[in-house]
């Protein structure tokens, strides 16, 4: 993904960084501030790393008795936890972990992931020269990283603390991320995960990720037409096919 004015991308989905240095955007990226968006995140914790459940000498996995050294595949300064998290699913001692190997160690971190979600996690942080659907060390710290972030956003809207979130709390999410979805577009956005009960549908964390990530990667992509920032942009019919199919076809 490209980054927005010229700013350096820190992670490849996660939620945007403030920068006080930026111009103005225009609608529909950036919306205007609102006491809102200086809310206090003292109880969030964003740089806590998530505790790994299921894992150690006692547990059904174990470590592996002469295991590789990941040392030199990991960002400088990567916390050993998110390490040992990629050695427990790494089995094969591969170096890489793919779909199901990163099911479980996110799902261990965090909560229960989908399938669905971990396939467009790894479509957008995988690395763009690997040919096969799996994630190396850096890849594997930038989106444990990417997830603290999101989850940090998911708990400031998760008003009533129950471990989900629905429309409103969406639109209101995704708004504070600069991100101003047409109501149109946000039904369709939750529609997705109806249950067929005929009651709204409310969204887990894994659903939330997949919700802000998608819309994130394809606001992204419609900025690099978008130089001006107008809100509108001309582009080809081959262009907006490679700009949304790549989101319909990765998971």
């Amino acid at each position: 993904m490209s980054s927005y004015g010229n700013r350096p991308s820190y992670s490849p989905s996660a939620p945007p960084l403030s920068d006080p240095n930026e111009p103005p955007i225009a609608h529909p990226y950036h919306p205007p501030s609102s006491s809102s968006s200086s809310a206090n995140y003292s109880n969030y914790p964003h740089q806590s790393q998530p505790q790994t459940a299921g894992y150690g000498p006692g547990s059904s996995y174990g470590y592996y008795q002469n295991p590789p050294n990941y040392g030199s595949g990991f960002p400088p300064g990567t916390d050993p936890q998110v390490i040992q998290s990629f050695q427990m699913v790494d089995r094969d001692c591969s170096g890489f972990v793919e779909e199901k190997e990163l099911q479980q160690a996110l799902s261990s971190g965090y909560q229960r992931f989908s399938l669905r979600t971990i396939r467009l996690l790894i479509f957008l942080f995988k690395n763009p020269s690997e040919y096969f659907p799996r994630i190396g060390p850096k890849e594997f710290a930038a989106l444990w990283s990417c997830l603290g972030q999101w989850r940090a956003t998911f708990e400031r809207f998760d008003r009533d603390r129950s471990g989900k979130i629905d429309a409103t709390e969406l639109r209101d999410a995704l708004y504070s991320l600069g991100y101003m979805v047409p109501p149109s577009v946000l039904e369709v956005l939750i529609s997705r995960y109806t249950d067929g009960s005929g009651r709204r549908p409310e969204l887990c964390f894994d659903s939330f990720v997949e919700c802000g990530m998608v819309v994130k990667g394809l606001t992204e992509k419609f900025k690099e037409k978008d130089t001006r920032y107008t809100g509108s942009a001309k582009l080809t019919y081959d262009e907006f096919m490679a700009m949304i199919l790549p989101f319909i076809v990765s998971y």
